[in-house]
């Protein structure tokens, strides 16, 4: 609660029915109504257990003598105010300290959190899905620091296993020794060429293996991977590579390094960071020795076959092998040890994972099976899933290079920037225009991705994203910067001049809302934190930023009647790009003062 009637009536209603910790919700006043703000007293009602109706009449007659309630009125259940000037002001945007204070949680409710995201394979370069795991990663983690939490984001690479030696093989065999000094290429994409080089070769073999035998027509190329030449000798890598074999293990580090060169790059064009990146081939032999004092204490049994199992009392998540027969780890063996691991290395209150909702089931059975070992913690892990980005012309499949290939998208959204940048502003020099691009297309990007829930399947559009008008990145920077322009006019205009502030000027109905608007910014960030989702955040700041500009257009700042009055609408639009800037940085985007 920010508003002094709030905590006033809070107050009255505690006393009159004898409840504590009462929470008065008051929202924008929907338009056909008048008034600012709307108290629902269904709410209240479910709260005091009273009749809504009722409850409604006697909020709007404790209101109604309040010094802070210029009109009210009643309608069936909702209580609809009208706030003097003044008084919104002054909870509103007056005190720029108090305003950021509220956006921070209470002490008691920080926590540390770990977030992990990215994760991507060293047998090719990131796409446009691990684009929107990261921004949403990178996002997230920003959104819980940024209310008071200790967050630490970590990424776990996958860079062994039979993918790995795909890449390998066909470097062996097409690569002819090249570098991607020698290519100029980046790493991430040279070792991409050859897996996809495999994949062409393996296809080949698979159709000379069906036109022999009519047999194999009918089966998936998956089941005739090892009747291949070249799937066996994929395999035989593999086998090789886990033995240790030097000469394996010396072509596998030096491709890993030009990938890993590669993605560095990637994430620095992104802003992309981590406190700690985990290896796959550090920790793929984990969670084996919790597997087997998990089967003394009968959370797991063996079957006829040898394989070690676990069933579950959940129908739906069935019977799950943790070690196979042979006593190799599956995938989540391996995700048993590596969770453990980060507990103890970090001892975080919450494990957060950013991974494709494809995935679910797979995070279903983890969390079973941590909470099935007795790990307390295992309450608090959290699969924050997100759904698939498609292109109009269908899923994306890296085996046959048909991807949105990151570093290229980035190419492209910023010369679409650049191309719109100097169509606005043709006098500006090349390497402004160039940094503008830089900014302009990151920030057309993350919000693109960012505005709508994670959870929710994407068709990318890059043109749509760079638009300068619309809910788009661009449409907000230019919000923020054209602010800010008119503050460094303001400063060079009236030079020394300073007038004072007189809030209660300010009585219009665009300079109510916007003012309004500023005072839930704290709660837009508490709730996209609470709800892991940054499309609640982006969606605040378009509509902020949609306010200013019809406070803008229907209020002259500049050209005030008086410079009391000029002075108080500046200082109100200042507000309005603090909360601009730090709401783009929050996620991830960071704003233009010129544009």
């Amino acid at each position: 609660m920010y508003f002094n009637f709030q905590r006033d009536l809070a107050a009255f209603l505690q006393s009159e029915y004898g409840v504590q910790g009462l929470d008065i919700p008051a929202e924008l006043c929907p338009p056909e109504f008048s008034g600012e703000l709307s108290i629902s007293c269904f709410v209240l009602a479910r709260q005091l257990k009273r009749n809504p109706m009722q409850l409604a009449a006697q909020v709007g007659e404790f209101l109604r003598s309040h010094a802070d309630i210029l009109s009210l009125e009643v309608v069936k259940a909702f209580v609809n105010i009208s706030l003097a000037p003044g008084a919104l002001m002054r909870d509103c945007v007056a005190d720029a300290a108090a305003l950021q204070a509220r956006s921070r949680l209470e002490p008691a409710e920080r926590q540390r959190i770990l977030i992990e995201f990215s994760a991507p394979n060293t047998n090719k370069p990131q796409h446009l899905g691990h684009v929107r795991n990261n921004c949403i990663g990178m996002a997230s983690a920003s959104i819980l620091a940024r209310v008071g939490h200790d967050v630490v984001r970590v990424n776990l690479v996958n860079d062994r296993g039979i993918h790995i030696c795909k890449s390998m093989l066909a470097y062996q065999r097409f690569g002819d020794d090249c570098s991607p000094e020698t290519l100029g290429k980046k790493g991430d994409h040279l070792v991409g060429d050859f897996y996809v080089r495999f994949d062409q070769e393996l296809r080949k073999q698979i159709e000379e293996l069906r036109q022999n035998d009519e047999s194999l027509r009918e089966k998936d190329s998956d089941e005739l991977f090892l009747q291949t030449e070249i799937g066996r000798a994929a395999q035989e890598m593999l086998l090789k590579w886990e033995q240790g074999d030097e000469e394996v293990r010396a072509l596998w580090e030096k491709m890993n390094q030009w990938v890993f060169d590669g993605f560095e790059q990637t994430y620095k064009r992104m802003g992309v960071e981590f406190e700690h990146t985990y290896l796959e081939s550090q920790t793929y032999m984990l969670g084996r020795d919790i597997i087997m004092e998990g089967l003394q204490r009968g959370v797991f049994y063996q079957r006829q076959d040898g394989a070690l199992v676990i069933d579950f009392d959940d129908p739906r998540l069935g019977s799950k092998v943790v070690l196979r027969s042979d006593g190799t780890s599956v995938y989540i063996t391996q995700d048993i040890g590596t969770t453990l691991l980060k507990q103890n290395d970090y001892q975080p209150e919450q494990q957060i994972w950013v991974v494709g909702d494809e995935q679910k089931y797979h995070f279903q059975v983890l969390f079973a099976i941590l909470k099935a070992l007795g790990y307390e913690w295992a309450e608090r892990l959290t699969h924050m899933s997100y759904g698939m980005v498609n292109l109009p012309s269908g899923r994306m499949k890296s085996r046959e290079g048909t991807v949105v290939d990151a570093d290229e998208l980035f190419d492209l959204l910023e010369q679409l920037a650049g191309e719109a940048t100097a169509e606005r502003n043709q006098q500006l020099e090349p390497d402004e225009l160039q940094r503008r691009a830089q900014s302009i297309s990151m920030a057309a990007l993350k919000f693109m991705l960012l505005k709508v829930n994670p959870k929710t399947t994407l068709l990318f559009d890059p043109q749509a994203s760079i638009k300068f008008e619309g809910d788009t990145g661009p449409y907000i920077l230019y919000a923020y910067a054209r602010i800010a322009s008119m503050l460094r006019r303001a400063k060079e205009e009236l030079k020394e001049e300073q007038a004072a502030l007189d809030w209660s000027l300010l009585d219009s109905a665009s300079e109510k809302r916007l003012a309004l608007r500023c005072a839930m910014y704290p709660a837009a960030l508490h709730k996209a934190a609470a709800e892991l989702d940054s499309s609640v955040l982006a969606a605040y700041l378009l509509d902020l930023a949609k306010d200013f500009s019809s406070f803008y257009k229907q209020c002259s700042v500049l050209n005030a009647e008086n410079p009391t009055l000029r002075q108080t609408r500046l200082e109100l639009s200042e507000r309005v790009r603090e909360i601009i800037g730090d709401g783009l940085r929050t996620l991830t985007i960071e704003p233009l003062e010129s544009m």
